[in-house]
């Protein structure tokens, strides 16, 4: 199995999500093949794009094809500042909020994930390059973390739409009520589970 990475918002917004979904190349392949097939997108797959019917069809393919996902999520108003009284880089938040949510995964995936794959659009890839260094090191003889231009890796725009619906049901969007009742089914079978930040290490 594959875990796919890709974040949405930022402190600048109130709040960053970033979701970890553990699917197979081929079931992901599969998924938005057959979602690219019936909608007619074109271009990237994106949260922040597709309509809320759209995103419940492509969300009930994914449990359907046995996806399953951590969100780690992290709301300004609930992280406790740090102890130097400065506030946190979108860079810290992220790297902290990609650290819990692999790391939730790796007690449960007993020696089966071959691969953590990031999505590479957000920093520099220098900057990246450390944090996939890090996830590295983490991992251990269980697997391998990369970088993935998002355009070119149908997990990871899964992964995005995941991590964007939990970031607009966190910032309380128009949408976030319709949102919320999409993805409850996933919440409840816990296809998706949620993981609260709430101070950086």
């Amino acid at each position: 199995m594959t875990i796919y990475c890709d974040e949405s918002g930022g402190l600048n917004t109130g709040a960053m999500t970033f979701a970890a979904v553990m699917i197979s190349p081929e079931a992901a392949a599969a998924v938005h093949a057959r979602f690219r097939a019936v909608t007619g997108l074109r271009g990237e797959l994106k949260g922040s794009r597709i309509s809320l019917t759209e995103r419940a069809y492509l969300l009930e393919l994914f449990d359907r094809a046995g996806g399953r996902a951590w969100v780690a999520v992290a709301k300004r108003e609930k992280l406790v500042p740090p102890a130097d009284g400065k506030p946190p880089t979108d860079l810290a938040l992220y790297a902290a909020l990609l650290d819990l949510a692999v790391s939730s995964w790796l007690p449960e995936t007993g020696g089966v994930c071959t691969d953590v794959v990031i999505d590479d659009g957000r920093y520099d890839p220098l900057i990246l390059g450390r944090v996939r260094a890090t996830i590295q090191a983490g991992l251990a003889g269980w697997g391998r973390a990369s970088l993935a231009d998002s355009r070119r890796s149908d997990g990871v725009q899964i992964a995005d739409v995941i991590a964007n619906s939990l970031f607009n049901i966190k910032i309380g969007s128009p949408r976030a009520h319709r949102i919320g009742v999409i993805i409850e089914p996933l919440v409840a079978s816990r296809a998706i589970r949620i993981a609260e930040l709430t101070h950086l290490p």
